[in-house]
């Protein structure tokens, strides 16, 4: 499975990235080294979209905070940039693809990461993977 994480990058070109006690959704807490991931820097806080894809080089669960009954499963992971996009791919190109039943990756990533404006990891299908390499040829 791959992976796709949406955050506030502050150096959308750098070689590798750390992000650290990151949400999980849509069985992000497997992420593992090794694993590809899609970087995409948030338009919520003035970013690009689309910018990255790596592989992640560590993956650690953040251990819950004591007390707290409902938590959203965390992870720290680092990542060494492989490629970076050629062509923009955010919220602009998603928002169209909003019938959620019509099994689109278009559709999937919509769904997934901006339906909500949190930042997340989650995985993503083979399908998606695939329509998001399109962006790194």
């Amino acid at each position: 499975m791959a992976y796709l994480i949406k955050t506030e990058l502050s150096d959308p070109r750098a070689a590798t990235f750390q992000f650290t006690a990151q949400k999980t959704m849509y069985g992000g807490k497997l992420i593992a080294a090794g694993d590809e991931i899609f970087i995409v820097d948030s338009e919520n806080e003035g970013g690009a979209g689309l910018v990255a894809r790596g592989v992640v080089t560590s993956a650690k669960s953040t251990p819950r905070k004591p007390g707290i009954e409902r938590q959203t499963p965390r992870v720290s992971i680092a990542v060494r940039r492989t490629a970076l996009a050629r062509r923009p791919l955010g919220r602009a190109e998603l928002t169209a693809f909003s019938n959620w039943k019509d099994g689109r990756p278009q559709t999937e990533l919509n769904f997934k990461f901006y339906r909500q404006a949190t930042h997340k990891i989650g995985g993503i299908s083979d399908e998606a993977t695939d329509f998001l390499r399109g962006f790194f040829r």
